[in-house]
């Protein structure tokens, strides 16, 4: 089992910055892809950002341009969100999973094995 721990949402401007973390620990070895998934009120959870072990990534296209992530060599996921839009208001998850980040956007968020409790991002107009 991995742990996900997030910290970092908050409430920012449209055009304002955030940057989320993500702490994981566990069995971090077998897990392909780790990111970031992101929900709103009656909404399914979508993909925003995905690493794979090999380090590729793979993001949403409504955040391609503006978010960035990247990982430390502590499992430590992190999310730069850059230009943020009211549209961008969700909750941000972190996830893990077995399988490549390409099967998140495919499939929904049936292949992530692993949740963190979920931060608020709010961005105001």
């Amino acid at each position: 089992q991995v742990q996900l721990v997030e910290s970092g949402g908050g409430s920012v401007q449209t055009g304002g910055s955030l940057r989320l973390s993500c702490a994981a620990s566990g069995y971090t070895y077998s897990r392909y892809c780790m990111g970031w998934f992101r929900q709103t009120p009656g909404k399914e959870r979508e993909g925003v950002a995905g690493i794979n072990k090999d380090g590729s990534t793979r993001y949403a296209d409504s955040v391609k341009g503006r978010f960035t992530l990247s990982q430390d060599a502590k499992n430590t996921l992190y999310l730069q969100m850059n230009s943020l839009k009211p549209e961008d208001t969700a909750m941000y998850y972190c996830a893990a999973g077995r399988f490549h980040c390409n099967y998140w956007f495919a499939s929904g968020p049936s292949p992530v094995s692993d949740w963190g409790q979920g931060t608020q991002v709010t961005v105001s107009s």
